[in-house]
């Protein structure tokens, strides 16, 4: 099945799933999506053309729904993911069908789950995606993504880790927008910490990520300044040229060059590189790295060496380490010299010059950049002489490059065959002929037939578009050439200076030529200028990249205005003339012959002047109906993208009047919350009432205690009198007991004596009767006390337990909460203290009963020794 008949039944599947989202739909449209997945169909589906482009739309609006099944939605990205790397189906992808916003409208929708293969498998395609591609901040849910990017940074699954470091260092690179968005989260510091923590991994591809990361966001603030400072930036070089050289893959080595070349852009930095003690090694190292058969590791090593030829003290070291060992010359008809030699860097060079068409385009491209760099810098300097070799063997080996190429290997050859050859002419005529010796070499092996024809080869294919067939044997090359307008004009209206200079030189040199084309020159500018705020306005395109490759490729938007009213007047007027003719013809018929045929010759020869003015304004005509048909196609196809785009908003105004509906629902159940809130404000205040009436009992109980407690200070002091008073009698009853042998022989003097100690002693014994009864008495006050307490126990047992049921309620009115809190710690604290002072009593009352017994026993035994 061919690719056209895949994607009708493709689209048809889509359309169906869009109008019944069943399972068995489902299942047919996956596995339509796996058969065009079998299809090397990149070229058809990117082509802009209306039933590519709908079936894109499809599988966009299709991935981007969130209630589609994982699978499908994998199997669509699977499908997309495989155009993620080539240049021209990233740009479509990123530009046109928004691929990036619905990736990152699938991760928002699982960011729950962020363990799902989906989630992984969306952030391994948003980083191939988004390498070297800056994100439009006005894309969908960009900073929903950067928010979950630097969430799960700290992931526990070092997949899900590397992919969101991989993906940030895409976003942050040259973008301020995102590096706003970034330092706006409140855990951004957290983030940093994170970050750098991540440089002591054990994975060079997470150290390479942190430190890209860290260099866009802080290299020009006071953090990257301690980061990357004299100390530190040694250790970093050293790290970036060992994975470089020795790294553990592409991807880590890609992102350590372009780790480099954002460094090196900061004077600073490349000052301290100029100091790098180890910089002619790891140069050595890294040219070494251009021998290999890898086109992606040979093509990003030349970026770097690129990059590092902007620093004019490295420049030099660069052109030394590659252009100082002599290369040996190449005879004509040998090329075994290059592979004997093949340990220079220069012949590697050479080598990726040279590469087929049908390899990485930015290869051979980058090799020519760096080429140009070399021999600037080499002229005029003390490399010069050694250059001339190489030059010899680059200048036989290029120019086997400008044969014209077979027209049966397709456009997209033709493109790069006409990009790599003007690169070429460009290095040898405008860089080479910089010098005397150099510029004689040029004019031996480049011919001028040779320029004209690449000349001829560019206009001639640029011409294509509009239905041109002139070929170079009937051609005279002249600078005013109808198909010098299309790359004239985009040229003078690029975004790149270098364009707009040779533009304006040759529009200098072309002008004053006769019949220079200026009001067709004019209309083509006019148009793309039209073109270019149109863009704008529609916000499609906004690198000038493609435009500034557009003037010598096939692949340009280019746009013209139709001829104007005086073609068609001159086309309507030649028609008149000939009709006159025929008129004219029907008059003459009896005049001589002779006079005849000088009529009609006068009347062929106006007419083949006419004929070829006719020729141009039809030619120009067909090229206008060709940039027509041009704009029709991508009319349809930025429709089919508004659509899209008309589908996603309506989407997304489904979900926010759900949302609205959820939230009018939070809204009522609120209002019904603040409704109960004031009941129980209403309840919490009566039951203050409560506790304010307990309060109030509380000072009465206060006082009572009070009265109780001075009560207890008076049976204090009566207690310390009889204490002794106990003390006395002591002494007393030892001093008789001392002198009983001495009263023996005083006993009748002392005999009076001992009646009235017997009085006194009958006296204390009812004074001794009248204190326990008193203490009786407090006992029993003391034991109502005690079942006063033990009901005030009870009572704050209550309200303890009240107050546990209003805890809640106390949090809502805190302030009366907390002074009914400080009132309870008060009564218990009080309680406390009034539980100590009865158990003080208690002891006290225990040890006045010890005393009185002590002292009965004393008196009996008094009277027993009496």
């Amino acid at each position: 099945m061919d690719v056209s008949t895949c994607l009708k039944s493709l689209l048809l599947a889509i359309r169906q799933y869009r109008n019944n989202r069943s399972a068995l739909n489902a299942s047919q449209l996956q596995k339509h999506i796996e058969d065009v997945s079998g299809l090397k169909c990149g070229g058809v589906l990117f082509s802009g053309q209306v039933l590519p482009s709908e079936c894109l739309s499809g599988l966009m609006e299709v991935a981007g729904d969130p209630n589609a099944s994982h699978a499908l939605t994998g199997s669509i990205i699977s499908l997309l993911a495989q155009f993620a790397s080539d240049g021209e189906a990233k740009e479509a992808l990123h530009s046109s069908y928004n691929f990036t916003s619905t990736l990152a409208a699938i991760i928002h929708c699982n960011r729950t789950t962020p363990e799902e293969p989906l989630v992984l498998q969306c952030l391994n395609v948003l980083q191939r995606l988004t390498y070297n591609v800056r994100t439009l901040p006005c894309a969908s849910h960009i900073h929903e993504l950067i928010s979950f990017l630097m969430q799960h940074v700290q992931s526990s699954n070092d997949d899900i880790v590397k992919a969101c470091l991989g993906l940030m260092a895409n976003l942050c690179r040259h973008d301020i927008s995102v590096h706003l968005s970034m330092n706006s989260y409140n855990n951004v510091k957290a983030f940093y910490r994170a970050l750098i923590n991540f440089l002591g991994h054990n994975c060079l591809t997470v150290v390479v990520f942190a430190l890209s990361i860290l260099s866009s966001l802080t290299l020009n603030e006071e953090v990257g300044q301690k980061l990357f400072n004299a100390k530190n930036i040694h250790q970093t070089f050293q790290l970036i040229f060992n994975i470089t050289v020795n790294g553990d893959g592409t991807l880590t080595r890609n992102y350590a060059v372009d780790l480099l070349v954002d460094l090196l852009k900061n004077p600073k930095i490349a000052d301290y590189l100029t100091k790098y003690k180890h910089l002619s090694v790891c140069l050595s190292e890294v040219l070494g790295l251009l021998h290999s058969k890898d086109p992606d590791t040979a093509s990003k090593v030349m970026e770097l060496l690129v990059s590092l030829c902007s620093v004019p003290v490295l420049r030099k070291l660069v052109c030394e380490t590659v252009l100082r060992p002599p290369a040996p010359r190449l005879q004509p008809g040998t090329r075994k010299c290059v592979q004997a030699r093949g340990s220079e860097p220069s012949l590697a060079l050479v080598h990726w010059v040279t590469s087929p068409l049908d390899g990485p385009e930015q290869c051979y491209m980058q090799a020519l950049s760096l080429l140009a760099e070399l021999f600037e810098e080499a002229i005029d300097s003390s490399l010069c002489s050694s250059a001339q070799s190489f030059v010899e063997l680059l200048l036989q080996e290029v120019l086997v490059l400008l044969q014209s190429p077979d027209s049966t290997e397709g456009d997209q050859l033709l493109k790069k065959h006409c990009l790599r050859a003007g690169r070429v002419i460009s290095l040898t005529l405008s860089l080479l002929c910089g010098d005397d010796a150099l510029r004689m070499l040029v004019s031996q092996r480049l011919s001028p037939e040779v320029c004209v024809s690449q000349v001829e080869l560019l206009l001639s294919y640029n011409q294509d578009l509009s239905g041109s067939t002139c070929t170079t044997s009937n051609y005279q090359y002249k600078t005013y050439d109808q198909r010098m307008v299309t790359p004239l004009s985009l040229a003078l209206t690029s975004n790149c200076r270098e364009h707009v200079q040779v533009a304006l030189r040759i529009l200098f040199e072309a002008a004053p030529l006769p019949d220079f084309p200026s009001v067709i020159l004019g209309d083509s500018i006019a148009a793309n200028n039209a073109y270019r705020q149109r863009v704008g306005e529609l916000s499609i395109r906004s690198s000038s990249a493609s435009e500034d490759v557009s003037f010598v490729g096939k692949s340009f938007p280019i746009m013209h205005a139709e001829p104007s009213g005086s073609a068609y007047q001159s086309i309507d007027s030649l028609i008149e003339k000939l009709q006159n003719g025929a008129k004219l013809q029907e008059k003459v018929k009896d005049v001589h012959m002779s006079e005849i045929i000088d009529v009609y010759e006068q009347k062929l020869s106006a007419l083949a002047c006419k004929e070829s003015r006719l020729q141009d304004l039809l030619e120009a005509k067909a090229l206008a109906l060709s940039q027509a048909d041009r704009l029709i196609a991508q009319y349809r196809c930025q429709r089919a993208q508004a659509e899209a785009e008309a589908r996603k908003l309506a989407s997304l105004l489904k979900d926010t009047e759900r949302k609205k509906e959820d939230l009018q629902t939070e809204l009522n159940d609120h209002l019904l919350e603040v409704e109960r809130l004031k009941s129980d404000s209403q309840q919490l205040l009566e039951h203050n009432g409560r506790l304010q009436a307990v309060a109030d009992q509380h000072q009465e109980l206060k006082g009572t205690y009070n009265q109780l407690l001075s009560r207890y200070d008076k049976s204090e002091g009566m207690l310390k009198e009889l204490q002794a008073a106990h003390i006395s009698l002591t002494q007393q009853a030892e001093g008789l007991r001392k002198t009983n042998e001495g009263l023996k022989l005083q006993q009748e003097r002392t005999l009076a004596e001992l009646a009235e100690k017997e009085q006194q002693i009958k006296g204390l014994k009812t004074d001794v009767l009248e204190k326990e009864r008193i203490i009786t008495g407090l006992q029993n006050n003391l034991r109502r006390q005690e079942e006063q307490i033990h009901e005030m126990e009870e009572n704050i047992s209550i309200l303890r337990k009240e107050l546990n049921k209003t805890e809640q309620a106390r949090k809502d009115t805190s302030i009366k909460a907390s002074s009914l809190e400080l009132q309870k710690s008060q009564l218990e604290a009080k309680l406390e203290k009034m539980e100590e002072e009865l158990s003080k009593h208690t002891q006290m009352i225990a040890m006045i009963h010890s005393l009185s017994s002590s002292k009965l026993k004393g008196d009996a035994t008094a009277n027993l020794s009496l």
